[in-house]
């Protein structure tokens, strides 16, 4: 090979291994026969592959820049190129080894364990002002056998014989670009690089077993349906004893029989009989703290309040209390929203109907017509009314 390997890979000549990787991995996506089966490209892929195989080798490096043959009998004869099959593969999917690397060797028995779920009915009290409850949840712990090692008492795991503790074997192929070495995780061992011969009865080596625990979560003030709370490391312990995931506990608000939640807003109806919209009135509504099971030694909460109907209420009127709504996760109160309905009454004696008569006769109501209005106003008809009245 007459042409500089360093002018193939286009790196200068004091490239370090990370910008040689960089360069083969950018030119190998470009040049590899999946890719790009033109003859000239597939010959120029050979000579790019031979070149990293050679300066990603500190030793053959060296004797390159000494002005020594690295190819020796000649690339793709059959004694060249000796480089890993991974090699390719970390060019398209930019795995971490190298020619010359090694393998990535064995995986850890330990693995952190997955995030667990569970649901929980709250009333709207609680999920407004936040409440403490104990939960129970059935997950992985760690096994206190073995402490999560997986090993019997007294035992420890051997050393694979397969792979001599590397936990994966090569595979050699001949193909026209020479051996090429494939990394696999070893069968006998899984890939950890060593077996128990003596697995915890317990556990049955896994380092984990299944427990029923009681767990205290703090709802916090404010949440809704749909709301999750975070518990961090107490969920799933993981293989081999590793770190416990998370547990999120996901809040669904029950029904209130007074009041409707939307956003941090509360709703409620009450009615008023025809007399009482008419003239006036007071009414005595609940609270929602009323709802919280207070401790002997917490302070008395506001259980009800007076709320003043005007005189000459229409049904549907609404009346706006501020801060007396759900708080907020990240503060403020909204509001409680009073819609009145005034109820017509639908069954008169002869005595009642008489003093609506000699009513509607005072107030010229015997033969109301109607107001007739438009549903909807246009912009310019509300200016207008508002000029001219």
């Amino acid at each position: 090979m007459s042409q500089d390997l360093y002018e193939l890979l286009g790196v200068s000549r004091d490239a370090d291994a990370d910008a040689l990787k960089k360069a083969y991995r950018k030119l190998a996506r470009q040049l590899h026969p999946d890719v790009n089966p033109d003859p000239e490209s597939q010959e120029r892929f050979k000579q790019v592959s031979a070149a990293y195989e050679v300066l990603s080798d500190p030793q053959k490096r060296a004797a390159y820049d000494r002005g020594g043959d690295p190819f020796a009998g000649g690339f793709g004869g059959g004694q060249g190129a000796g480089f890993s099959f991974s090699d390719i593969m970390d060019a398209f999917f930019g795995g971490q080894g190298g020619p010359g690397a090694g393998g990535r060797g064995p995986r850890s028995r330990q693995r952190r364990g997955q995030d667990a779920l569970i649901r929980l009915e709250v009333d709207l009290a609680e999920a407004a002002f936040g409440v403490a409850r104990e939960l129970k949840v059935d997950t992985a712990v760690r096994c206190t056998t073995c402490d999560g090692d997986g090993t019997a008492p007294g035992s420890e795991p051997i050393t694979c014989e397969t792979c001599q503790g590397a936990g994966e074997v090569a595979h050699v192929q001949r193909s026209f670009l020479g051996e090429i070495r494939t990394l696999r995780p070893c069968a006998a061992c899984r890939g950890y690089g060593s077996i128990i011969p003596d697995p915890c009865r317990d556990c049955a080596g896994d380092g984990r077993v299944r427990s029923r625990r009681t767990l205290t979560v703090k709802i916090p003030a404010g949440v809704d349906t749909g709301t999750r709370v975070q518990l961090s490391e107490q969920g799933e312990v993981g293989p081999g004893g590793g770190p416990a995931g998370d547990l999120y506990v996901e809040i669904n608000v029950l029904p209130h029989p007074v009041f409707e939640r939307h956003g941090n807003d509360l709703h409620c109806t009450v009615s008023v009989p025809m007399t009482a919209g008419a003239l006036g009135t007071t009414i005595t509504l609940p609270t929602l703290e009323a709802d919280l099971e207070l401790e002997e030694s917490a302070e008395p909460v506001e259980s009800s309040f007076q709320l003043p109907v005007p005189a000459g209420t229409q049904s549907g009127h609404q009346v706006v209390l501020r801060d007396r709504g759900v708080p907020g996760l990240r503060g403020g109160r909204g509001s409680l929203i009073v819609t009145i309905a005034v109820e017509t009454p639908t069954k008169l004696d002869a005595r009642q109907q008489e003093l609506l008569r000699e009513l509607a006769t005072l107030r010229g109501e015997e033969q109301p017509t109607g107001d007739v209005r438009p549903a909807h106003k246009s912009v310019f008809g509300r200016l207008r009314d508002a000029f001219t009245h």
